[in-house]
């Protein structure tokens, strides 16, 4: 049985460029439905399996923002952004609503192809385990790698693929600082080193899922301009 080919979803405002994305991924046997607004991105996501979401930001009838929010209320599908905005205010706007990575136009055509990969790749979650335990415990907080679970004493918590890489990556080096490069580079992939904003937002988003009070964080602590440590 031939395998099912990665559904993505292009929406941006210029055929032009909704042309280029759809060719370059095609022959490289993706399949692709492009869309010219949020409105007909959100009737093809309703409508197909969609398994990556490449979006502009400023569209006409709904811009990429409302089109990530309204998404994200249903689905964890990964979600890149292409745009002409290139501030980092914009980007973190963009990952707070849940996109999961930001290229800024203009791109070649081989970085959008890694940024996918990247992207994939962390979506396709599949169980692990440590060297030496299934768990790993720190004060209140329980992380089950093999079941991809957290909690914090009784309570469960949901976490996306990222922030999960994240947490135990940052659990399993407790007490070490680990630099914002080591980190974006083992979360999120070797491609990556600069992206700053990216860690912010989901060391924040973090916060406000794991610690008692994340305006006073006892488990994930900032270095500043260095990086961050688990548990000090």
């Amino acid at each position: 049985m031939a395998a099912r080919q990665t559904e993505v979803l292009v929406v941006d405002d210029e055929q032009a460029l909704r042309n280029f994305v759809r060719r370059n991924l095609e022959v490289r046997n993706y399949r692709v439905h492009t869309a010219a607004n949020g409105l007909e991105a959100l009737a093809h996501f309703q409508s197909h399996t969609i398994d990556l979401v490449i979006l502009d930001l400023m569209m006409p009838h709904m811009d990429g923002l409302e089109t990530i929010r309204r998404i994200r209320q249903t689905s964890q599908v990964p979600i890149i952004v292409l745009s002409a905005l290139g501030e980092e205010e914009d980007k973190i706007r963009a990952f707070k609503l849940g996109a999961d990575d930001y290229l800024t136009k203009p791109f070649g055509v081989g970085e959008l192809l890694v940024r996918i990969q990247a992207v994939m790749r962390r979506a396709q979650w599949m169980p692990r385990s440590s060297p030496t335990t299934a768990q790993i415990i720190h004060d209140e907080l329980n992380v089950d790698l093999e079941r991809h679970k957290v909690s914090r004493g009784e309570a469960a918590i949901d976490l996306t693929p990222i922030e999960f890489e994240l947490l135990v990556y940052l659990m399993e080096n407790a007490g070490k600082v680990l630099t914002h490069r080591a980190i974006l580079q083992h979360v999120w992939g070797e491609e990556y080193g600069q992206e700053s904003e990216y860690l912010r937002v989901y060391v924040g988003r973090l916060r406000q899922k794991i610690e008692p009070d994340p305006t006073k964080p006892r488990y994930i602590l900032t270095e500043r301009g260095v990086g961050y440590v688990f548990g000090g």
